[in-house]
């Protein structure tokens, strides 16, 4: 079995937010970057998983960004993949990231593509679709469990009030979220193995970008906090009457 993982550079969660040129762009300096902890933390070390009860199976990664990125993506190598690509160019498009990536996965012959289901940056929350649609794919969104016998795959998500199992024959496209795995650290001999597998660098195809960013606004300051005694109920009742806001 082959499975891309799809991996995406977000800011640590927490690192200070600001932006520059009039607020039209993130500002980078002194951000750290890690992977996106549901690319990392779900649907990589899902992939993992996957791999230790099948040997044969082969796990690549596939991120959009400049060389900036290169350092998370020798982390997820560490964690587990085998290879990685490195498409050349760095968008917050999603359409445009999606269409970079399945340029890649059509030719790659892949039984399970995964996702985290969002990033933490822009939590658009739909690259899994995308793919699945540019792919021909079926898609599930949200799985909670994905386990794989032969060339069937069954996927369970939750649902209002419950659980939803699926069975789908591969090919797949599956976003992943908290419970599919456990998160994993690198270890020392995963750390040495990964300066030595193989990172390809792909140039992007021309692809239209369907939005852009006019600027970005930070989220008001919190006002001070009110403490009321247990025994002021009046008070209590009058703050939240003529003070309180309802968003």
């Amino acid at each position: 079995m082959k499975i891309l993982v799809c991996i995406s550079k977000a800011p640590d969660t927490t690192a200070k937010i600001s932006f520059k040129d009039s607020n039209t762009k993130f500002e980078e300096a002194g951000v750290q970057w890690i992977i996106n902890p549901y690319d990392e933390w779900y649907a990589l070390v899902k992939a993992i998983e996957l791999k230790e009860q099948d040997t044969n199976t082969t796990i690549h990664l596939i991120t959009v960004g400049e060389s900036d990125c290169e350092p998370i993506i020798r982390k997820a190598l560490a964690l587990g993949g085998d290879e990685a690509i490195r498409i050349n160019v760095d968008s917050n498009d999603s359409y445009y990231i999606a269409a970079q990536i399945s340029e890649v996965a059509k030719n790659g012959n892949y039984d399970l593509v995964l996702t985290g289901k969002e990033t933490i940056d822009y939590n658009s929350s739909s690259i899994g679709g995308m793919l699945a649609e540019l792919l021909d794919m079926p898609y599930i969104s949200l799985a909670t469990r994905v386990e794989v016998e032969g060339n069937t795959a069954k996927v369970s998500r939750e649902i209002d009030g419950g659980e939803e199992t699926a069975e789908v024959k591969l090919p797949l496209v599956v976003s992943c979220q908290k419970g599919v795995a456990e998160q994993r650290i690198p270890n020392m001999r995963g750390i040495m193995a990964a300066r030595t597998k193989p990172l390809k660098v792909s140039e992007p195809i021309t692809v239209t970008a369907l939005t852009s960013i006019v600027n970005f606004d930070l989220p008001p300051a919190k006002a001070n906090v009110k403490l009321v005694a247990a025994d002021n109920v009046a008070e209590l009742a009058r703050l939240l009457h003529e003070e309180a806001k309802v968003f």
